[in-house]
């Protein structure tokens, strides 16, 4: 009884929350000499990519990237990837390939 009553609570919630959902996104981006960038230019760029953020809203979230070799991976959050392709051309940054993220697995996935 109690878990019917919390299976329907949960249902009501999640059709009375906004229609946004999140969709992942990861950007590859080629940037020859990426891993040899010192720390000041890869905070300068942090930087720059915070002020497009920023003016473009809240619907787009930066949330980590990787620095491998010539490339640089971002993980964003985002309604769309034409709200990526704006951040990159108004950051200056190249956006080479996006690809939404299908699913996430971790360690504790195989338990």
């Amino acid at each position: 009884m109690i878990n019917r009553l919390l299976v329907t609570l949960v249902l009501t919630a999640a059709a009375a929350a906004p229609a946004f959902s999140e969709q992942r996104f990861v950007i590859e981006r080629d940037i020859p000499g990426a891993s040899k960038m010192t720390t000041e230019q890869l905070r300068d760029a942090s930087r720059k990519s915070n002020e497009v953020l920023q003016s473009l809203g809240p619907q787009i979230q930066w949330l980590q990237s990787y620095v491998a070799g010539d490339k640089i991976y971002c993980v964003y959050s985002a309604p769309s990837e034409a709200l990526i392709r704006e951040h990159a051309a108004k950051s200056g940054f190249p956006a080479n390939r996006i690809t939404p993220v299908a699913a996430v697995i971790d360690p504790s996935t195989g338990r």
